[in-house]
């Protein structure tokens, strides 16, 4: 994987994150009663990424960067798919704790990425782009996924996301590299 290939994959699952996460409330209140529900639903998952932050970094030099990616695009993928069964808000915390290990293992991956293949002396430039392009992915997805839910159920978007994601996995394994 190189630089511009990252910025892409990034893209791709920032696009594919930023269609469901925004539009996450209204699942919520279909599924509970209160938006303190979401504040738990999402306060389980930023806990479970810390916890399993220290984990994931341990291991990350030894499976490397390619592997946990790919980890968390079919993990997200999958995941996603059971989102709109949720009847129940503790299914909902149920698949939050597991979306918050994946988090942690896309966070943790990102930021190894950019460390091995930024260049010391440009590494503001490099991150400041990477930001850019990655940010207008995930806002045309915002954007467009508003218009979606407005025509198809809320449920859809979970899928169309998931498919999003498991074609983000499937762009990084034909990558060829060695060390990502």
């Amino acid at each position: 994987m190189n630089y511009k290939r990252f910025i892409y994959y990034q893209g791709t699952i920032g696009m594919a994150s930023s269609m469901i996460f925004p539009f996450y409330i209204l699942l919520i209140r279909n599924v509970g009663d209160s938006y303190a529900q979401f504040g738990w639903a999402y306060g389980l998952f930023a806990l479970t990424a810390a916890l399993c932050f220290p984990l994931i970094g341990k291991y990350a030099d030894r499976v490397g960067d390619k592997t946990l990616l790919f980890i968390y695009s079919w993990g997200m993928a999958i995941l996603l798919l059971f989102f709109p069964l949720a009847s129940e808000v503790w299914h909902v915390y149920i698949l939050q704790v597991l979306m918050g290990v994946l988090g942690a293992v896309q966070k943790n991956s990102e930021k190894t990425v950019l460390a091995r293949y930024v260049t010391k002396e440009i590494a503001g430039t490099q991150i400041g782009n990477y930001h850019v392009w990655t940010s207008v992915a995930a806002a045309i997805a915002v954007i467009a996924t508003g218009y979606l839910v407005d025509f198809l159920t809320i449920a859809s978007i979970f899928y169309i996301a998931s498919l999003v994601f498991a074609w983000s996995g499937l762009q990084l394994w034909k990558l060829e590299t060695a060390k990502a």
